[in-house]
C-alpha cells in the first residue's frame, strides 16, 4: 500500500467514523441537521450506518483494492446525494462544499488504489 492510500484511509475514516456514529447516536446536532434537511432522526442513522459502512470498506480495501474501491465508490455516491440534498433545500452552495470535498476525496482514493493496480 503507498502512502498516498494510507494517508487518505486514515483522513477519511477520521472523518466517517465520527459523523456516522454521531448519526446512528442521534446526536442533538446530528437531529437538527435532519430536521433543516427535511429527513427523519431514522434516515439520518441509516445514512450513518452507510457511512460507517463505507469506512470499514476503506480500510478492508487495504486487504483487497476492488473491495476499497467499491467502498470509495459508494461514498462518492452518499455524497454527492448529500451536497445535492443541501443545494436542493435552497442552503448556500457553501454548505454542499464539505460533502463535495469528501466526494472528491474518495474519488482520488479510488484513482489511487486503481493506479497502483
Amino acid at each position: 500500500m503507498t502512502a498516498a492510500r494510507t494517508a487518505l484511509v486514515v483522513a477519511l475514516c477520521l472523518v466517517y467514523v465520527p459523523l456516522g456514529l454521531a448519526k446512528i447516536a442521534a446526536a442533538p446536532f446530528m437531529r437538527r441537521a435532519a430536521a433543516h434537511l427535511g429527513m427523519s432522526p431514522g434516515h439520518y442513522r441509516v445514512i450513518g450506518a452507510l457511512e460507517l459502512a463505507g469506512a470499514a470498506g476503506l480500510l478492508l480495501g487495504t486487504a483487497s483494492a476492488a473491495l476499497g474501491v467499491a467502498a470509495a465508490a459508494g461514498l462518492a455516491l452518499l455524497m454527492t446525494g448529500a451536497a445535492a440534498a443541501h443545494l436542493r433545500h435552497g442552503d448556500p452552495p457553501a454548505r454542499a462544499v464539505p460533502a463535495a470535498v469528501l466526494a472528491l476525496a474518495v474519488v482520488a482514493y479510488a484513482g489511487v488504489t486503481v493506479a497502483a493496480g
